[in-house]
């Protein structure tokens, strides 16, 4: 569904990634969003930004086909396939237009070839998307470093 057909308030999507695909970095931006994973693997990592720039209560959550993973909007994240394996999800944003204008922006910066970071960097802050810096690890999370990543299963629609 593109957000003109639903008046700006949904974005809808089939997301289909390879292994090792997807944002490099943690990022946020004000839509929602929920996954729901159809086949293969998602990996999504949820931090607090502290205002040193360190990380704090970092999540990594495993899903699999038939698990949902809901995003609040501004909730620094990132979404990777780890796995060896295509992944596929339903992916809904609300609201739709900031989202759905930097899908076809990205997607036609992406067809002229390999972007440089300066454009990456343009089409997200032109669509609202904030770029945070690279995903955290256990040395990189917390105020003084070392505070863990924790890991958290997903969900599955059935048990909601």
């Amino acid at each position: 569904m593109t957000s003109a057909q639903s008046g700006g308030a949904l974005f809808a999507i089939e997301n289909r990634m390879p292994p090792g695909g997807g944002p490099p970095v943690m990022h946020r931006h004000e839509p929602s969003e929920i996954y729901f994973v159809q086949r293969g693997e998602f990996t999504v990592y949820t931090g607090e930004l502290l205002p040193d720039g360190g990380w704090t209560a970092v999540q990594r959550v495993t899903a699999a086909a038939g698990d949902v993973v809901p995003l609040t909007g501004n909730t620094p994240h990132t979404i990777r396939n780890e796995s060896d394996s295509d992944a596929v999800a339903f992916v809904v944003h609300a609201p739709g237009t900031a989202f759905e204008g930097f899908v076809r922006a990205a997607a036609a910066l992406a067809a002229q070839g390999e972007p440089s970071m300066d454009q990456v960097l343009d089409v997200a802050a032109r669509n609202g998307i904030e770029l945070l810096g690279p995903i955290p690890t256990t040395e990189s999370a917390g105020p003084r470093a070392g505070h863990p990543v924790t890991d958290v299963t997903a969900t599955p629609l059935a048990q909601r």
